[in-house]
């Protein structure tokens, strides 16, 4: 009877209202990720970003991320290590933690995430002068 009334849906919004931290946590996770959900936590990387599943969504959608707050806007899938990656993409069933395959070694080197398009980027040094070069115009008289 809940269902055909609609109540579930009204429970089920209230529950994912919850879980984002109430209305003002809720608002704040919409404007950041567009989107709300409700999931189990099944892990946390050493960066702060958070892994949730639910499998009541799609398959290929019952796997997200919730990057830490210290990224606020600026985050991109480059900030997701190797690790977590194959979890993400569902490559493996294993978490990170649960994975006896997983190779850890010492000269293994740790997770960096892309920089391009910042100032930290990497630029090879160049000793081939440039073909083209910038305008730059005229002072005035």
């Amino acid at each position: 009877m809940d269902k055909f009334i609609g109540l579930d849906k009204l429970a089920r919004f209230f529950a994912i209202i919850k879980q984002n931290g109430g209305i003002t946590g809720s608002l704040f996770k919409l404007f950041r990720q567009d989107d709300l959900k409700v999931g189990t936590l099944v892990g946390e990387d050493k960066y702060g970003n958070k892994y949730y599943e639910n499998k009541m969504y799609f398959y290929g959608r019952s796997r997200w991320v919730e990057y830490a707050d210290h990224y606020f806007l600026d985050y991109d899938g480059s900030q997701v290590p190797a690790e977590w990656f194959g979890w993400l993409h569902y490559k493996t069933d294993y978490l990170p933690h649960q994975d006896p395959g997983r190779p850890k070694y010492n000269w293994m080197s740790d997770h960096k995430e892309n920089m391009s398009g910042t100032s930290r980027q990497y630029v090879p040094y160049s000793t081939t002068p440039p073909k083209i070069h910038s305008w730059v115009p005229p002072k005035a008289k």
